[in-house]
């Protein structure tokens, strides 16, 4: 079996913040784990605002489209906004919508509180684009997680080994079975995403 292709989307677009620190570790973790892991940065890949007139004609847009296909699962990370998910994050979900269809999503949250509604927020897209989330997210503290540019805290290493082993392990279960899907003749909800 390949690996697993793990598509990591940074959800910030500032340049020194925790959430992209955290993004850093859950690569370097996916990759340690055999995964082949694909990093979104809003720093290296800038996105416009996403308008349905424009955005699927972009110049760019067949790059990141094929980029988000080849994901089997994607870790999405955002700062937790007034209790929402970043706008960063949210402009890059609504670029693509049928090509989550059987993906795994598991979802990292910035927050001083907890991040729930961030968390819920992101799997309600996953459930509206026919994908498959994690039942739980990792949320982590800047001061508390995070410090002077690195993962400070033993916590927050075992949220993300966890996250981590579930991807791997869910997720290479689901694009196995996404992929009998997609060739099979079976009705299914994935039976209309068949070419």
């Amino acid at each position: 079996m390949s690996s697993l292709n793990v598509l990591v989307v940074i959800g910030t677009t500032s340049r020194k913040a925790s959430t992209r620190v955290v993004g850093s570790c859950v690569a370097e973790q996916l990759r340690a784990v055999g995964c082949a892991v694909d990093v979104f940065d809003y720093e290296q890949t800038p996105l416009p605002l996403f308008n349905p007139d424009t955005s699927w004609s972009a110049p760019d847009f067949a790059v990141l489209k094929a980029r988000v296909e080849l994901a089997d699962a994607l870790v999405l990370i955002s700062p937790d906004y007034h209790g929402s998910m970043s706008s960063a994050l949210k402009n890059f979900l609504d670029h693509f919508w049928k090509e989550y269809a059987g993906k795994l999503f598991a979802s990292v949250v910035g927050s001083f509180d907890k991040g729930l509604t961030v968390h819920d927020q992101i799997r309600t897209v996953a459930r509206q684009c026919y994908a498959w989330a994690l039942p739980y997210g990792v949320t982590f503290t800047d001061k508390e997680d995070v410090r002077d540019g690195v993962v400070a805290s033993d916590a927050l290493r075992q949220r993300v080994e966890m996250l981590t082993r579930d991807v791997r392990v869910y997720g290479a279960l689901l694009a196995e079975q996404r992929r009998a899907d997609l060739a099979g003749t079976e009705p299914g909800f994935l039976a209309r995403q068949r070419k």
